[in-house]
């Protein structure tokens, strides 16, 4: 048994049953001796259910999870050599892209559905999330901050003023003549981007407190649901030997009851006798 294996039997298994999988793996882990593997399997968490519908696309075809995560690569690099009509193209690939892979899946709450989005949308963003995307390993709704490889403002032309003359030689070659209506359509889209960018952080911090609010009743449940077991275990051996008891004393009260009817026939039988006499 090593961890590896372990987490990905547990990420590519069903949801329902992933709490009781995990400790029987733990356990299983304790008892063969290795308790260091015990202990780090015992603090794999559950995934949300959004991250578990990433987790099983993953498994099933990953071919659009991992071209989401080369464009996040494209975009990191279109971001360095300040190529803002190679950020806005990309950028709306990337949308077009995350929306493609939403629609393909299974109807799912508006609730769900987002979760899934923002973490689509944080593969492009985070190396880290995408690796972990990739192999199915995921756990809960990426929160990374998918402003930091998507801020078009900071690359591309203002709709009004000027660049700096070294920031325009390395964007893109000079143009003998600026299309206002151009501009205008950029700086509106550069506005929508934005806008649904706030709405993205916003319903993923909601989230977030809502996934730490659910995190802690899980907590307090399993310790509940724990000691439950554990009490009705207890009852349970008490009342097994109750039971003993019980069945002890009623063979002892039938033994005591037949000597004594023993003892009473006798004394009769000396009574008769005697008052024969």
């Amino acid at each position: 048994m090593d961890f590896d294996t372990v987490a990905g039997e547990l990420y590519g298994g069903d949801l329902a049953e992933f709490v009781s999988a995990r400790n029987a793996a733990a356990k299983a882990a304790k008892a063969g001796g290795d308790a260091e593997l015990a202990a780090r399997i015992r603090e794999l968490r559950k995934p949300t259910t959004a991250a578990a519908i990433v987790n099983r696309l993953a498994r099933e075809d990953a071919a659009e999870l991992r071209e989401l995560a080369e464009l996040g690569d494209e975009l990191r690099d279109a971001h360095t050599r300040l190529a803002g009509d190679d950020l806005r193209a990309l950028t709306r690939r990337r949308g077009e892209l995350v929306r493609q892979i939403v629609r393909g899946l299974p109807s799912m709450s508006d609730t769900v559905s987002r979760e899934v989005e923002a973490t689509l949308e944080a593969v492009a963003a985070d190396p880290d999330t995408a690796r972990l995307a990739v192999a199915g390993l995921l756990t809960s709704v990426a929160h990374q901050d998918t402003d930091q490889w998507f801020t078009l403002a900071a690359t591309a032309p203002p709709a009004t003023g000027k660049r700096p003359a070294k920031l325009v030689d390395k964007a893109e070659p000079a143009k003998p003549k600026k299309d206002p209506r151009r501009e205008e359509e950029d700086r509106k889209e550069r506005e929508r981007a934005r806008a649904e960018r706030e709405r993205l952080r916003k319903e993923a911090a909601e989230l977030a407190k809502e996934r730490a609010v659910a995190e802690r009743d899980l907590v307090r449940t399993e310790r509940a649901a724990e000691q439950a077991t554990a009490r009705v275990e207890d009852l349970r051996t008490r009342l097994a030997e109750a039971e003993q008891r019980s069945e002890r004393a009623t063979a002892e009260f039938e033994k005591a009851k037949e000597t004594y009817e023993q003892a009473d026939a006798a004394a009769e039988e000396a009574r008769k006798a005697a008052e024969a006499r």
